[in-house]
């Protein structure tokens, strides 16, 4: 059975059967988003999931289902998934059509990139308390929807393998992003984070992620939550740190726009310090290496995706996966030259805070 469309799909959630309207969001990368408004006003976020990306999707839909009950609290704003009118969390009505139905966050907004300390304090503390709060939920229930999301070794494998596969023109319109990704990937060979506590991690915490209040700009809470997996905790900080710190685009082409802002840096462990109790300290010592960790992540992953002909993320143009990877690349130098910066600072605010 296949849908005409967002409406058409609407008689299968549970809710009241008014005469919504339909806008597209055009942001993301994955799945397809729509806002629903009535009179004007809007209501549910309605997603139509890109099943040939996501290849298990009933796992993933079950890591939100049991997580979003422990994501309620004074301090961040809840999230309802609305069920479908025979009780399940998501519409399946073929292999290739799925869809969900969200509660909206009202007076909400997200940012690509920020200059406003704080925000960066803001982004911290919602980060912070995200994680706190599901250190209640049931881990064991948390399963892999993406096995290897966050895996280095497998990143270098897949990247390995599209090095064999990509026709002769990728290669050489990527030659100098593939020198640089086999340089840093030397660097990070003995990256081992055996000894660090497994966590319910968000996996994709990039600013755009997190929905502030439009009229006082207090962090909210996170969305996209596709990514809920086991992990840990220094991927979700540095993949915050990445967005947050420098202030352009992911996939800016001028490079000497690529920033490191320490202000926002020190403003943001500011913030994350207000909701860190959990923490231990060897997460906090590797929490600067996630920095660097995490743009090459994706970097590396947005080049294998331009040599293998841009079968995962969106693109607007053909080139985009790869000036992804030149700005994220170019982000890991950065981070790498302020790794001690990072350090000093990260000790100092978390032991003014007590948590070393």
């Amino acid at each position: 059975m296949e849908s005409n469309g967002p409406l058409a799909v609407l008689p299968y959630f549970s809710i009241e059967r008014k005469d919504y309207k339909i806008q597209t969001i055009s942001q993301g990368y994955i799945n397809d988003t729509y806002v629903l408004l009535q009179d004007g006003d809007p209501c549910y976020i309605l997603q139509r999931l890109n099943a040939k990306v996501l290849s298990n999707i009933e796992v993933m839909m079950q890591n939100i289902h049991y997580a979003l009950p422990y994501l309620n609290d004074e301090n961040y704003h809840q999230i309802s998934l609305i069920n479908t009118v025979d009780g399940k969390p998501y519409l399946k009505l073929s292999e290739s059509e799925c869809w969900r139905l969200m509660t909206m966050v009202p007076n909400s907004i997200a940012f690509n990139t920020i200059e406003n300390e704080t925000l960066a304090a803001e982004a911290g503390r919602i980060i912070g308390k995200f994680h706190s709060l599901l250190e209640e939920a049931p881990m064991d229930k948390i399963k892999d929807s993406i096995p290897g999301f966050n895996d280095l070794s497998l990143r270098i494998q897949q990247f390995e393998e599209a090095l064999e596969s990509a026709t002769p023109d990728r290669l050489k319109n990527a030659s100098k992003a593939i020198l640089i990704a086999q340089k840093t990937l030397n660097e990070l060979r003995l990256y081992d984070p055996w000894n660090l506590p497994v966590r319910i991690c968000h996996n994709d915490t990039k600013l755009n992620n997190i929905l502030f209040d439009k009229s006082d700009k207090r962090a909210l809470c996170l969305i996209d939550l596709d990514t809920i997996m086991k992990g840990y905790f220094h991927f979700d900080f540095g993949d915050a740190v990445r967005t947050i710190v420098n202030t352009v685009e992911e996939d800016e082409k001028d490079l000497s726009k690529i920033t490191f802002n320490k202000g926002l840096f020190e403003t943001f462990i500011d913030g994350m310090c207000m909701n860190s109790e959990f923490l231990t300290e060897a997460e906090i010592q590797y929490l600067a290496l996630g920095v660097k960790i995490m743009p090459f992540m994706h970097g590396i992953r947005a080049l294998t995706d331009y040599l293998q002909g841009n079968i995962y993320y969106k693109v607007t143009y053909e080139n985009q996966n790869l000036d992804r990877s030149h700005s994220l690349f170019a982000f890991t130098t950065k981070a790498s030259e302020h790794m001690e910066y990072m350090q000093e600072i990260i000790a100092k605010k978390f032991k003014s805070a007590g948590f070393i």
